[in-house]
């Protein structure tokens, strides 16, 4: 709203003369609100999809499915117990903020929540990696052109992607046969059965170093379009590329889990 008031650039953008007074910046956050309660974001993407599949763009049986992190727009010092033993933190020695130590305490979603934003969940992708305030953002993307066609985001937790993949799929029209292309860690048995149940089959990339080994049978691995869809499946981090780069969702701006929805939806009407 600054740069409005002196940048031509975004005047005309916006249709606004330069003479034309600026808005004030709260008709923005109501029209946000606004966008939420009619599930615009929805609308917009089901429009999109339409006429993609209106001029042949879309594939009806061959898709790929992937998630990843979105940072919360939280702190690790707001990640605070939620029976209030922690509330009274030592008050800081200097200006800036006060000290807190974590070291051998279990912190967990269980038992803390963040209060700047309740909805952020401490998960980490890998034992290597550490622990953030994060979501879970998943997209499915048809093979032909690479065009999403789903997107959601979800509580961040070790069965969110799993869940969320079988949540877009329900969301494809048609019982017809499908295929799913995913990577390692879709390999599970549950995973793989809903699938199969829902007319589905899943291409996941095969983990053999699993305790119990793939889920996958050879039966399914055999045929050449498996071995297409994990090349194709790759594709879909493209998307992620651009949107961690471009789209600016390595971490959310927005807080609460319909906000950072309505934000994740709105970078993925794109194909590659």
């Amino acid at each position: 709203m600054e740069q409005m008031r002196y940048n031509l650039l975004f005047r005309w953008f916006v249709g606004l003369a330069i003479e034309d007074a600026v808005w004030d910046h709260s008709v923005f956050s109501k029209n946000r609100d606004r966008l939420l309660e009619h599930e615009v974001m929805e609308v917009f993407f089901t429009e999109v999809m339409s006429l993609a599949d209106k001029r042949g763009l879309l594939s009806r049986e061959h898709f790929s499915v992937d998630g990843t992190l979105i940072q919360a727009w939280a702190s690790h010092k707001s990640f605070r117990a939620k029976d209030g033993s922690d509330d009274r933190l030592p008050p800081p020695s200097s200006a800036r903020n006060a000290d807190t130590d974590w070291k051998s305490k279990r912190r967990s979603n269980d038992t803390h929540e963040s209060s700047t934003d309740p909805d952020a969940r401490l998960f980490k992708k890998s034992k290597k990696s550490p622990a953030i305030l994060c979501y879970h953002g998943h997209i499915l993307v048809e093979n032909r052109s690479g065009l999403v066609v789903g997107a959601v985001v979800s509580y961040a937790g070790g069965f969110a992607e799993r869940a969320s993949a079988l949540r877009l799929l329900d969301c494809v029209p048609g019982g017809h046969a499908k295929t799913v292309g995913d990577d390692k860690a879709y390999d599970t048995r549950d995973f793989v059965n809903d699938c199969r149940a829902r007319n589905v089959t899943p291409h996941v990339a095969r983990n053999d170093e699993r305790y119990g080994g793939s889920a996958i049978d050879g039966h399914t691995s055999r045929h050449a379009g498996y071995r297409i869809s994990q090349v194709i499946r790759k594709r879909i981090e493209e998307h992620f590329g651009w949107g961690k780069t471009i789209g600016r969702i390595p971490q959310t701006v927005y807080r609460g889990i319909k906000r950072v929805d309505q934000h994740f939806k709105l970078r993925w009407p794109r194909a590659i």
